[in-house]
């Protein structure tokens, strides 16, 4: 799933090539991506886009119509989505289809030349691709919930030790996925800020000294800023192997971690695998494998 780095990458990308342009059409061929009914989805077509922008983990366009009114298309790729840029678009309609491709938003100039488009991708049978078109960001459900980006200069130690406080025993693995807790952060980052920080993803937030909650919040804002600055210089096809690439623990289980040559370990969950290394995190204990356990008895 796309987090804080790669929808990052994206509107670094997108920004300049899209911005003062004119939307030629929105096609959608998954009508499964449609969230919202009023304004509909046609109301795009003739607007100006104004700006691309992220809001956790999702993208967001912003638009005026001709008559000045401000809209709101905005796009969480759940876990499988993509975008894919499109130097020439084609013109024929798009199908409804069982295929990967969920819509494709075409963009000209004020001359009324074709400039490009975009495909949004959902590789996958669970169809969970969003397509919002609003007036205003609080209109989205899953944006209105949200709660601090931790990209944001506002949000300074003060504020991450008040999360804390509020988390209680939450697992830190958990509250730093929670999207209401801090916005853009998934899977994939929470377990390199945690073993970049040295600490147990099982931890309870009230357990840690002031000492680890200075290192864990270095460590948030550490692993996002360099991984941002690698996503904002790749185009969107190279981003999840930039992603890949990058990462330290994630995905590998069965390595040797890069600090200590321990092997990477796995936890199964009911939704997701994630990993972490025992030596650099738990003090050489493995954390229960729930489905393993589940398969032993």
């Amino acid at each position: 799933m796309p987090e804080i780095p790669e929808v990052e990458g994206l509107v670094a990308f997108l920004a300049p090539r899209v911005t003062g342009r004119r939307i030629a059409d929105l096609q959608v061929a998954a009508i499964s991506a449609i969230k919202t009914a009023d304004p509909p989805l046609t109301a795009v077509r003739g607007d100006t886009v104004t700006g691309v922008r992220r809001r956790g983990k999702f993208l967001i366009w912003d638009l005026v119509t001709d008559a000045g009114e401000p809209l709101v298309l905005a796009v969480h790729l759940s876990r499988a989505g993509w975008v894919k840029w499109l130097e020439s678009p084609g013109t024929t309609p798009l199908r409804m289809g069982k295929g990967p491709l969920a819509a494709r938003l075409t963009f000209v100039s004020d001359h009324g030349e074709l400039v490009g488009g975009l495909d949004l991708t959902e590789a996958g049978t669970r169809k969970r691709l969003a397509l919002y078109l609003v007036r205003a960001d609080r209109e989205v459900p899953g944006i209105a919930r949200l709660g601090p980006e931790p990209t944001d200069t506002a949000f300074d130690s003060d504020a991450f030790d008040a999360l804390l406080d509020a988390a209680g025993k939450r697992h830190l693995k958990t509250l730093l996925r929670d999207q209401s807790v801090l916005a853009g952060v998934g899977n994939a980052y929470s377990d390199e800020i945690l073993h970049a920080a040295r600490l147990s993803p099982v931890a309870p937030a009230d357990s840690l000294t002031s000492e680890q909650r200075a290192v864990l919040y270095g460590a948030l804002q550490h692993t996002l800023s360099e991984a941002i600055t690698a996503a904002r210089q790749l185009p969107p096809a190279k981003l999840k192997d930039g992603k890949r690439s990058g990462l330290a623990v994630h995905g590998r289980g069965g390595q040797p971690c890069p600090v200590c040559g321990d092997t990477i370990r796995t936890v199964s969950s009911a939704d997701s695998e994630w990993q972490y290394c025992a030596t650099c995190q738990t003090g050489g204990t493995p954390l229960a494998d729930r489905r393993l356990s589940r398969l032993l008895k």
